[in-house]
């Protein structure tokens, strides 16, 4: 049996590798897409049947666990078949699962079984990002990682304005006169049905042009297995300054948490209600397809700008521009009244200002994760715990969220968003860089054994 310290336990077998924008920008789109339908599109949907931002908050934000319980599972996705192998099981469980949603809306307990179906659904959508991200990071080196990394988040916002835009879009549309004036219900089935036919599509794509991503040696038996769970375990709290750049990840998003389901809800409230007071057709041209578009120039940009400046001299500059735009909400909460209500106009600027800052200040945060924490021989299972531990700070802040809106009312709980941002900047400000950040570093791992090669490495 080969030893987990052997040298060669995670050699990797060469393979063809295909350009990246044959692959990159589809991985990324089918990634965003389950994400933004359960955080985003399930809360709009439930807003719209009726139901209160505390249930609505409670139920959609704990399901956010799924994501962050990606470590438990993440190294054994590792040690049997390949990594496009779960991407496309994946891709495939959440089509089939975004299609038993939609049917599951003529029961009159949808909710609770759609909540048991997104319980799944995520995931299936985390075991889905560990593997794609595991491609990126094994079959691209670090140049080209900090080259598409801007490509990589906008590519995923792609996926979220579909969600958000195209499948809220057609709820809205389906639901007006011109649409056939439909129950919100079945507007909803069938807005939810081309979101599954979606996904499988992409699948068929994938399953000809994704890359494999590297081939580990498989194990052996049993004790093979868990010893080399315990390694990769072990070697990532080994690394230098691992606590240190666990706790700028931890923090960063803070602010950013209270607003990610709460700030949609509050468009979609009404006027009254002290929300901006938008239809579902507004709200997925405002947020859906304005604003999230932006946000597509907004993360290439980001990430041209680490690629030139590098990202240990840009951290902090980043984290301000993620988290001063918060100051849009803070102004359409103080601004929007009964008598007074705001035009479509200023809403879309201040929250396209909003998407920009967050779209291209979040490239610093993945690429951080992706240079810094990831790298040695377990570089898939790592760089999931970094994610893991990224989404793990919005759990309490989603789950919070919408209770503390309807007790605080919305115009002093985006107040307090700006106070939660302190964090992050003070993390940024702090957040150490034990790994080289400008080229190629030296291969091999913490023991300084050979860095397994990627497959772009190899070719």
């Amino acid at each position: 049996m080969v030893s987990a310290e052997s040298p060669t336990r995670n050699r990797e077998s060469p393979q063809p590798v295909r350009s990246p924008a044959s692959w990159v920008p589809t991985a990324y789109i089918a990634e965003g897409i389950p994400f933004a339908m359960v955080t985003w599109v399930s809360g709009t949907m439930f807003k719209d049947l009726g139901h209160s931002d505390t249930e609505i908050t409670i139920a959609t934000g704990s399901i956010g666990l799924a994501w962050s319980l990606k470590p438990f599972w993440s190294p054994f996705l590792d040690m049997f078949r390949t990594k496009k192998f779960w991407v496309l099981s994946m891709e495939y469980l959440i089509a089939a699962l975004l299609g038993a949603v939609a049917l599951s809306l003529t029961l009159p307990s949808y909710f609770h079984v759609i909540l048991g179906a997104l319980w799944v659904l995520a995931f299936a959508s985390a075991t889905q990002d560990i593997c794609v991200d595991g491609v990126y990071i094994t079959a691209l080196n670090r140049e080209k990682q900090a080259a598409w990394i801007g490509f990589q988040g906008t590519f995923w916002t792609a996926g979220r304005i579909f969600a958000t835009a195209a499948v809220v879009g057609m709820a809205g549309w389906l639901k007006s006169p011109s649409g056939g004036g439909l129950e919100a219900r079945a507007a909803w089935m069938y807005a939810l049905g081309i979101s599954a036919a979606t996904m499988a599509a992409f699948a068929v794509y994938h399953t000809f042009f994704l890359p494999v991503g590297s081939l580990s040696k498989r194990p052996e038996d049993a004790k093979e297995i868990v010893t080399t769970f315990v390694d990769g375990v072990t070697a990532f709290f080994r690394k230098k300054a691992i606590w240190g750049m666990l706790a700028f990840v931890f923090l960063f998003r803070t602010g950013e948490g209270l607003l990610l389901v709460e700030a949609p809800l509050f468009m979609q409230a009404s006027v009254h209600a002290g929300g901006l007071g938008l239809t579902l057709s507004q709200k997925a041209t405002v947020d859906g397809t304005i604003s999230t578009t932006v946000s597509l120039i907004a993360g290439i940009l980001g990430g041209k700008f680490i690629e030139r400046y590098g990202l240990k001299k840009t951290l902090f500059f980043l984290a301000l521009c993620l988290n001063i735009p918060h100051l849009c909400y803070v102004f359409l909460s103080q601004a929007v009244s009964p008598d007074s209500p705001l035009s479509m106009q200023t809403i879309s600027i201040l929250v396209t200002i909003e998407k920009f800052g967050y779209s291209f200040g979040f490239t610093a945060n993945m690429l951080y994760m992706m240079q810094q924490i990831a790298p040695g021989k377990y570089k898939m299972v790592h760089y999931s715990f970094c994610t893991a531990l990224m989404n793990l700070v919005l759990l309490p802040t989603q789950m919070a969220s919408g209770p503390l809106a309807d007790w605080l009312g919305y115009r002093h709980f985006f107040l307090l968003v700006l106070i939660a941002s302190i964090p992050s900047l003070i993390a940024a400000w702090l957040a150490p860089f034990p790994n080289p950040t400008d080229g190629d570093e030296p291969g091999g791992d913490e023991r300084g054994m050979p860095e397994p090669e990627s497959r772009a490495e190899a070719a």
